[in-house]
């Protein structure tokens, strides 16, 4: 037996040697969560060499059944989004075999992540307090919407924390009604949390060998992310009022219309404005008391876009954008999700990976990692398992 393996809980199963499987090579992962937040942060886990175990019930994750659309081989690509690189492994709680599966899953794993409602792990025993006294070296992470006091009972949906939580309130034009943004942004927020979070439980359990619990939520997620608007409205009193695309303390930093197609522009600073007033052939606005400094411009903005407009909508985005980056002054197209890949692609960062599934060569294609370390890459192994495609092989390694 390693050193390694004698200082584990008894009955723990190292993960298998996997040479260049990455940084967390070693780790394991018992995965009760579900739909987003808490599979996002479990699949930058994986990408990073963690072994990860999908704990499923017999119908499996909610995001297998949403649908369309599917991948080639009729998988729900919502659940494919979050769930490369991990094991797939059936779990029926409500019977004793499966809830000792769990139950052993969770006592012999480094990282327990659960996004049930609060007292749900209680119940069956797969709480941080049942596990810790045959695990004290686990690093135990809930992820809840409204945390686990007065609001465990509020049911953690994100269109709902994007309402109550401010950001709805900021987003859209301001003669629309609130909008939320176009992907389940604060679940996925929350998930890059719960592995920052999990990341210092490990380096802390490195140092005092012994692991700690992590409490993520939704809410207190979207209200740090709301950075800017919250300190502004914490040191005013007066909370932000929808913009639109424009920008409360930045002008000009929004979307134009061009001759062919919409554009924005993000003016940041005196410099750029005086390049961008040279671009548009009127670089005395630049000198314009309304317009010379930023602050002025935010206080003008209405009578800066007015001059603005019929400017930009004289020539195509293409060829304003070409212009404006040649004098470095930022702007870009607005671009469809294709039209993104593609971009990002002409620039070299390799911004989609396609995993096969070695047993059945199945293929998923995915946007990569976007987090690159030189010397321990993530590494994108394997497609989103089946659901209990992996049964068979944890019965052989528990035995």
């Amino acid at each position: 037996m390693s050193s390694e393996e004698a200082s584990m809980p008894d009955g723990c199963i190292p993960a298998p040697e996997r040479p260049g499987a990455g940084v967390l090579q070693g780790i394991r992962v018992a995965d009760f969560s579900r739909v987003l937040a808490g599979p996002y942060a479990t699949m930058m886990l994986a990408d990073f060499g963690a072994d990860v175990i999908k704990i499923e019930s017999p119908g499996g994750d909610d995001t297998r059944a949403w649908r369309p659309p599917v991948d080639d081989a009729g998988e729900s690509t919502y659940f494919g989004a979050v769930n490369r690189n991990k094991r797939s492994v059936v779990c029926d709680l409500a019977t004793p075999d499966g809830l000792a599966t769990a139950r052993r899953l969770a006592r012999t794993a480094d990282v327990v992540v659960e996004n049930f409602r609060p007292g749900v792990m209680e119940r069956f025993g797969l709480d941080e307090a049942s596990l810790r006294p045959a695990n004290p070296r686990l690093v135990f992470c809930s992820i809840t919407g409204f945390g686990r006091e007065a609001g465990a009972a509020l049911p953690g949906y994100d269109l709902l924390v994007q309402a109550v939580g401010g950001l709805m309130s900021i987003t859209g034009a301001p003669d629309s009604e609130p909008s939320k943004v176009g992907v389940a942004l604060v679940d996925v927020l929350t998930g890059l949390n719960a592995f920052s979070g999990i990341l210092l439980a490990l380096r802390q359990r490195d140092a005092m060998g012994r692991g700690s619990r992590v409490d993520v939520d939704l809410l207190g997620s979207l209200l740090a992310a709301l950075t800017n608007q919250a300190s502004g409205t914490l040191a005013t009193g007066r909370s932000p009022a929808r913009l639109g695309n424009a920008h409360p303390s930045i002008a000009p930093y929004e979307l134009f219309r061009a001759a062919d197609r919409e554009f924005v522009v993000a003016v940041g600073n005196d410099r750029q404005f005086s390049a961008f007033a040279g671009v548009l052939g009127r670089p005395l606005l630049a000198d314009d008391a309304r317009f010379a400094t930023n602050e002025q411009r935010v206080r003008n903005r209405q009578a800066l876009r007015g001059l603005l407009e019929p400017l930009l909508a004289a020539r195509t985005a293409a060829d304003w954008v070409d212009a404006l980056t040649l004098a470095r002054v930022p702007a870009g197209l607005v671009n469809d999700i294709g039209e993104a890949f593609a971009f990002a692609e002409s620039l070299g960062l390799q911004p989609i990976v396609t995993t096969v599934d070695p047993g059945t060569g199945r293929t998923s294609r995915q946007p990569a990692t976007p987090i690159r370390l030189d010397t321990a890459p993530a590494a994108h192994r394997t497609p989103p398992p089946l659901l209990g495609a992996h049964n068979a092989r944890w019965a052989d390694e528990a035995d």
